[in-house]
């Protein structure tokens, strides 16, 4: 039988200052941390005092004994599931491997020198000369950043992003440990499963002798066994079974595939169990009239993409445990996500990532590892990237949450638009990667599921990569020179990512940042900003639309509104546009540090008010109104199950709540489809644009009302917010309730303000004179009256002038 003996404890980090302690899984930054050699690298600007740390060599030891079931055994392999990344091994003083790839597993035959007491240890070069060495042998590429990040497979937000710190970690970044076996083991076990309840096991086998071996499937009641070589494939139909479908389309039934190896006399050498679920999934690329849709498909419905982009949780991954992620999925999910995609900066995701993924009925779309830059197709690149590929796919083949695999990122739309061409002259830069090499890998391990070039892509050469009428589309000119309701002017089929900045939490900022006072051009803030022109962008998109802050706590609340507006008004817009564009995918749900970026949920886990938004925006069930080129629309969007019928009223009222017109209609919306009625031109044009706004109300109370401002909040005659505030509390939590006494828009509560640990269950209200919002928090507060005033509760008429 296969015994495996981690090797996860008496580490010992060899470093230029002193030798410490070793966690495995780890890393550098993280064993240095623990043993107070280093600052904290995410607070205030520690960061540009650690560059010397990717720059360095360091080794990671440990002494062991040799278990006696080791001992017993024919053979004895290092398993090393993810070493980070340049790194010499050793055992007992002999070199057993040498690795330069932190996506990949290795394994090291090491039996023949295993003694009673052991050492191994595991040097890290310089994963900055390892790459500057390869650069200057194949010569310099372009990319987003001046840093060597595409010539080596590592990380690249490693080497900063435009939302990330610049931190280049060594390590021993996943589990590593002994395997023994005798006669034979697997190396490796790929599952592929259908929508049909088929199944198809593929086993690769190492072994001793000719022994004849059989690999044996059992899965849903059936089982199935073939004759192995180096290797076997198994075929299984289920005898029972139910579908897995997204969340929001049906339940997730996953099943135990048992894979087996075993002698003729029936004992067993080895087992793998991978946990599957049984489902088909089709990507509708077909041209027609309007272009090429990008439009997925699971058990034969569409599904409409309400996604967010996913990066790195953390700079130091060791540190993302499965309770850390199952926290962020419950935030995607709250949020009415129904899709991840896994963004080609950063790393394959762990097999956490995708069994919670399975289990919660989120898709998931991986990315391969390439990242706004030109890659060189050469040795020793070359190699590595197939290695890593063919190794990454049939990792995650049997997660049924996995619906596509990608390219890359903005790879082929920099070679088009950012200069690229004038630079590289002949030089290789990652075609050869992503027309080739990727899909043949695609194709040969897991023809399941389907394989798209790149994010953006356009679906042919002949396109221009990021062309919204074909494919895949990523929408940047908002954010970096355009006002946001120039998402209105597009038409995409699918929006593989678009988004807005904001600053995170006060909480996050006050635990990051040592400036004394907070304010907006503060050196730790402006530090923790990365992105070009960020500061400029935020008060550029504040002046379009909000009134001026006085402060830094109007600015905090004001460019979090900005952002949640943006991005609310880009996904409804393209909801609306249905079954023509199938899909949005926000950038971005995560940070993986504080920092001012366009995430949803902050760098220590805080909901910004744009998870509001989105959790409004991707709602099942949403009402919205839209602009048309012959007025405005009343849009309702119906990604539910079932057929949707539903009156709504619509009046233009005053800011002072009177009604001024009114008008009903009725809506009925199939499932997964969305439906439109004109809004009369008497209710839809306002007498005084400054003071009125529209108010779709649907007869039932299970999906949110629509709103329509004729003016931007900087215009529009809000009277100063006037407001009566009910406030209970216990020791860990309170009800606050608030009664309008003039229009208050967007009122938002900010519970962290008073307790880093607060949060609340709603936001982004908006009241009419006379109604009433109730709010529930969770968290302790000495002063609970706080939460019914500034800077805990805001509104945007909280900036009226007094009259």
């Amino acid at each position: 039988m296969t015994v495996h003996h981690p090797l996860h404890d008496g580490w010992s980090l060899v470093s230029p200052q002193a030798t410490v302690p070793a966690t495995v899984p780890g890393c550098v930054h993280t064993d240095l941390l623990a043993a107070g050699l280093i600052p904290d690298p995410y607070l205030d600007d520690n960061e540009e005092r650690l560059a010397w740390i990717g720059r360095a060599e360091w080794a990671y030891t440990v002494d062991f004994n040799l278990d006696s079931r080791l001992a017993a055994a024919e053979r004895v392999d290092l398993d090393c599931a993810g070493l980070d990344t340049v790194a010499t091994l050793t055992l007992n003083g002999v070199t057993i491997g040498e690795t330069a790839n932190m996506h990949r597993r290795y394994r090291f035959a090491v039996g023949h020198l295993l003694r009673v007491r052991n050492q191994l240890r595991v040097t890290f070069h310089s994963p900055y000369e390892y790459a500057e060495s390869v650069r200057t042998a194949l010569g310099s590429r372009p990319g987003a950043y001046d840093e060597p990040l595409n010539f080596i497979r590592k990380m690249a937000c490693n080497f900063g992003w435009d939302w990330g710190p610049k931190l280049v970690t060594a390590g021993i970044w996943r589990p590593i440990g002994l395997t023994g076996w005798s006669t034979g083991r697997f190396t490796d076990v790929r599952v592929l499963s259908t929508g049909d309840g088929v199944v198809q096991a593929h086993a690769a086998v190492d072994r001793t002798s000719d022994t004849p071996l059989t690999v044996t499937v059992s899965v849903a009641g059936a089982s199935a066994s073939a004759p192995a070589g180096d290797s076997a494939t198994v075929w299984v139909t289920a005898e029972s079974f139910e579908r897995w479908w997204p969340r929001g389309y049906g339940e997730q039934p996953l099943y135990d595939c048992v894979v087996t190896l075993s002698t003729p006399d029936g004992t067993v050498l080895d087992t793998v169990t991978r946990r599957i679920g049984f489902r088909s999934v089709h990507l509708d690329t077909t041209p027609d009239a309007a272009g090429t849709p990008y439009a997925i498909s699971v058990n034969g419905v569409p599904v409409f993409v309400r996604g967010v982009n996913w990066i790195p949780d953390d700079c130091f991954p060791s540190r993302v445990t499965r309770s850390r992620l199952a926290g962020r999925f419950d935030q995607a999910a709250g949020a009415n996500v129904n899709y991840l995609r896994v963004w080609g900066g950063g790393v394959y995701e762990s097999d956490d990532f995708y069994e919670l993924a399975d289990e919660r009925g989120l898709l998931v779309g991986q990315d391969f590892l390439f990242a706004c830059s030109a890659y060189p197709e050469e040795p020793p690149i070359g190699a590595e990237v197939e290695a890593e590929a063919r190794d990454n796919v049939a990792r995650l083949a049997h997660h049924p949450s996995l619906v596509v695999w990608t390219g890359n990122n903005e790879c082929q739309w920099g070679h088009a638009d950012w200069g690229w061409r004038s630079t590289l002259n002949d030089q290789t830069w990652g075609s050869g990667y992503y027309d080739d090499v990727l899909p043949a890998v695609v194709s040969e391990l897991d023809p399941t599921r389907p394989y798209w070039p790149g994010s953006p892509w356009s679906g042919s050469a002949a396109l221009h990569p990021n062309d919204p009428d074909h494919g895949t589309t990523h929408i940047w000119d908002v954010w970096n020179t355009d006002d946001y309701t120039r998402y209105r002017h597009y038409r995409p089929r699918f929006v593989g990512e678009f988004g807005y900045q904001a600053p995170p939490a006060y909480a996050t900022l006050r635990r990051a940042l040592s400036d004394k006072p907070l304010r907006t051009d503060s050196p730790g803030l402006r530090h923790h900003q990365k992105a070009i022109d960020g500061d400029l962008k935020l008060h550029r998109g504040l002046d379009a639309h909000l009134p001026p802050p006085r402060d830094f706590d109007d600015w905090l609340w004001l460019t979090q509104l900005n952002q949640a507006r943006a991005v609310e008004l880009g996904v409804t817009h393209f909801r609306s546009l249905q079954p023509h564009c199938q899909g949005t995918i926000v950038w971005q749900l995560n940070d993986c540090w504080p920092v001012t970026s366009w995430s949803a949920v902050d760098g220590d886990g805080r909901r910004k008010p744009l998870w509001y938004a989105l959790r409004r925006a991707y709602a099942d069930r949403l009402l919205t109104i839209q602009p048309t080129l012959s007025g405005l629309s009343l849009v309702a969007v119906n990604d539910t199950t079932t057929a949707w019928e539903t009156t709504v009223s619509i009046a233009r009222s005053g800011l002072d709540g009177r009604t001024l017109a009114k008008t009903a209609g009725v809506l009925d919306v199939p499932a997964h489809s969305a439906a439109a009625i004109a809004l009369p031109v008497g209710v839809a044009t306002p007498d005084d644009p400054l003071c009125e706004l529209l108010i779709a109300t649907p007869d039932r109370g299970d999906h949110e009302r629509a709103l329509w401002f004729f003016a931007e909040d900087r215009e529009a005659a809000y009277p100063p917010a006037e407001f009566d505030t009910s406030i209970t509390s216990t020791v860990d939590s309170a009800v606050v309730t608030v009664t309008a006494r003039t229009i208050l828009r967007d009122l938002t509560l900010f519970p962290d303000r008073l307790d880093p640990a607060a949060t609340v269950d709603r936001a982004l209200v908006t009241l009419l004179p006379g109604e009433s919002a109730t709010f529930t928090v969770t968290g302790t507060f000495a002063d609970p009256s706080a939460l019914g005033r500034r800077p805990v509760l805001r509104c945007v008429n909280d900036l009226a002038p007094l009259a």
